[in-house]
C-alpha cells in the first residue's frame, strides 16, 4: 500500500478513540454549559489551560527523544531510561508541590478552593507517567491495545461525568440516602475534575503490562543524550503551548472591565465568564485538533522509521498534501452546519461564535506547522523548534496584550490564527534550507483559498437569506462541491495509489 493509505489506517485506528471519544465530549459540553454558569466554566477552562503548560514540562520532550533513540539503540534500554527519569521527576514534582501548596493556590487565587488544585497535581503526576507506556505502544505498533487503553480512559471520564453531573443532582433532590451524604449540588465544577483523576487512574492501571517490561537496564549516558535532544522539544512545545493557552489566561488578567461593574465578586465573575464562552467557543474548533492528535499519534513514529528510505521526502509531501486537503474539509463541515453545532453550548455561551472560523483557521496552520516540523526531529535540529516556537510565544503574548484589551476574545482568537500562520511559514522556510522537501504549495494555497472562499459564500448567503434550512442546503452542495474537485485532482490518485 502507498504510504498515505498505510498511515490513514493507523490514523484511523489510533484516532477512533481520541475522535470518537472526544466527539462524545461535545456532549459533555452541553452538560456543562446548560448546567454550570459562565464564571464557573471558566474555571474549568482556566486551570486545564495551566495543566497544559505543566505536561509539557513534566514530559521534557521523553516521547520524541524516546522514537528517536530507540532507532539506534536497544529499545528496552531506551525505554527503562524515558521510565525511570519521568517517574523520578514526577515524584520530585508531587513533593515540592504538595509541600508549597498554599503559596501556589495563593498566586492561582484558589485559596477557597485547594482541591482543585491537589487534584489536578495528582492528575499531571499520573498523566505524565502514562506518556512512555503510550509511547512504547506506538512504537511497537500495537495501535489496538492503544486505542483500547485510551477508548477506557476516554470513556470512563465521559460515564463518570455524566454520574456527577446529570445523575446525582437528580438523585440529590429526591433524597437518595447513597447521593446525599457525600454530594454537594453548588460545586459541581469539583467533579468535573473528581471524573479526571478517575479516568487517569484506570488507565494507569491498564498500562501495568507496559510498566512490567521496566527493568533496571539504565544508561545515564544515553539519559543525557535524551536530555539534550528532548530540551529543545520541551521549550519548543512549552513555548507552542503558551500559543494553544495562553489567551484563556490571558483573558482573566486582560480583558476589560465594563464600568457598570464596581465591586471585586462582580468583576472576577465577568473576567471567568469570558473566559467559560471563549472556552466553550473554543470547543467547536477542536474537531480539527482532534483530527491533527490523532494524525500525531501515527505520524510521529511513522516519519520516523521512513527517515533512511530514499522516498522519505516524497513520502512528506503527499502525507502534507492529504492533510490539508482533508483539514479544509472538516473546516467547512464545521462552518456549513454552525446553525447545528451552535446548540452544543448553552445560549449564554453563544455569543462568542465569532472566534469560531477564525480558531478553525489557526488550529488547520498548527496542523500544517506539525507537519512541516518532521524536518528538524529527523535531522537532530530541535533546537530550530525551539526558536520558532519561542517567536510563536512572542507574538501570542504580545498579540494577545495588544488585542484582548480592545476587542476581547475575539482578540485573542486573531493573535493564536497569525501565531499559527507565522510560525508555519518559519518552519517551512528554514527546513527548506536544512532538509529540503519538495511539497506541493500551490495545490496547499489551492485548498485553503479554495476553503476560506466557500466559507466566505457561505456566510454573504446567510446574510442575505434568512432562512436557515435553506442556507444549510446550499452550504451541503458548497461541501459537496469541495469533495468533488477534491476527488477529482487528488483523492482519486491516491485511492488508486499503490
Amino acid at each position: 500500500m502507498s504510504d498515505i493509505k498505510r498511515l490513514a489506517g493507523q490514523t484511523a485506528i489510533y484516532g477512533i478513540p481520541t475522535i470518537v471519544g472526544r466527539f462524545l465530549n461535545y456532549f459533555l459540553v452541553p452538560l456543562y454549559t446548560y448546567n454550570i454558569a459562565t464564571q464557573d466554566y471558566g474555571v474549568v477552562s482556566e486551570l486545564y489551560a495551566y495543566v497544559s503548560f505543566l505536561m509539557i514540562i513534566l514530559t521534557y520532550g521523553m516521547e520524541t527523544a524516546f522514537f528517536r533513540f530507540s532507532q539506534d539503540n536497544d529499545k528496552s534500554v531506551v525505554y527503562n531510561t524515558a521510565l525511570l527519569s519521568l517517574f523520578t521527576s514526577s515524584s520530585l514534582f508531587l513533593i515540592i508541590t504538595f509541600i508549597c501548596l498554599n503559596p501556589i493556590c495563593s498566586a492561582l487565587e484558589y485559596s477557597d478552593h485547594k482541591t482543585y488544585i491537589v487534584l489536578f497535581l495528582l492528575i499531571l503526576a499520573l498523566d505524565s507517567l502514562r506518556a512512555i507506556p503510550y509511547a512504547l505502544l506506538r512504537r511497537e505498533n500495537k495501535p489496538k491495545r492503544f486505542a483500547f487503553v485510551k477508548s477506557i480512559d476516554i470513556f470512563s471520564n465521559i460515564f463518570l461525568n455524566l454520574f456527577f453531573i446529570a445523575l446525582c443532582p437528580t438523585l440529590y433532590k429526591s433524597g437518595n440516602i447513597l447521593i446525599t451524604p457525600w454530594f454537594n449540588p453548588n460545586d459541581l465544577v469539583l467533579y468535573i475534575f473528581v471524573s479526571n483523576l478517575m479516568a487517569s487512574s484506570i488507565s494507569f492501571l491498564l498500562l501495568m503490562p507496559e510498566y512490567m517490561q521496566f527493568k533496571t537496564k539504565f544508561d545515564f549516558k544515553l539519559l543525557k543524550k535524551m536530555l539534550s535532544y528532548g530540551f529543545p522539544v520541551m521549550i519548543g512545545g512549552l513555548a507552542g503551548m503558551v500559543n494553544e493557552t495562553f489567551d484563556r489566561i490571558a483573558l482573566k488578567h486582560l480583558v476589560s472591565i465594563p464600568e457598570t461593574l464596581t465591586t471585586a465578586k462582580e468583576i472576577s465573575a465577568y473576567k471567568m465568564s469570558q473566559i467559560g464562552i471563549y472556552g466553550a467557543c473554543y470547543k467547536l474548533s477542536i474537531v480539527i485538533s482532534l483530527f491533527i492528535q490523532a494524525f500525531k499519534f501515527a505520524a510521529e513514529p511513522f516519519f520516523f522509521s521512513k527517515m533512511k528510505l530514499k522516498d522519505a521526502k516524497q513520502s512528506y509531501s503527499n502525507i502534507m498534501t492529504a492533510f490539508v486537503l482533508f483539514l479544509c474539509l472538516i473546516f467547512l463541515v464545521v462552518m456549513g452546519y454552525i446553525d447545528i453545532f451552535k446548540y452544543f453550548m448553552g445560549k449564554a455561551y453563544r455569543v462568542g461564535i465569532i472566534v469560531v472560523p477564525i480558531l478553525l483557521m489557526a488550529n488547520i496552520f498548527l496542523g500544517i506547522y506539525y507537519n512541516l516540523s518532521i524536518w528538524y526531529k529527523v535531522t537532530d535540529k530541535t533546537r530550530w523548534g525551539a526558536y520558532i516556537s519561542l517567536i510563536g510565544a512572542g507574538l501570542t503574548l504580545i498579540g494577545n496584550y495588544l488585542l484582548v484589551p480592545l476587542i476581547g476574545y475575539v482578540g485573542a482568537a486573531i493573535t493564536t490564527l497569525v501565531c499559527y500562520f507565522t510560525i508555519a511559514v518559519l518552519c517551512y522556510l528554514i527546513g527548506q534550507h536544512f532538509y529540503p522537501v519538495n511539497y506541493k504549495i500551490k495545490k496547499i494555497i489551492f485548498y485553503l483559498a479554495f476553503a476560506l472562499v466557500t466559507y466566505g459564500l457561505m456566510y454573504l448567503i446567510s446574510q442575505v437569506i434568512p432562512n436557515k434550512y435553506i442556507c444549510l442546503v446550499i452550504n451541503t452542495i458548497f461541501i459537496g462541491l469541495y469533495i468533488f474537485i477534491a476527488y477529482k485532482k487528488d483523492i482519486r490518485k491516491m485511492i488508486k495509489e499503490r
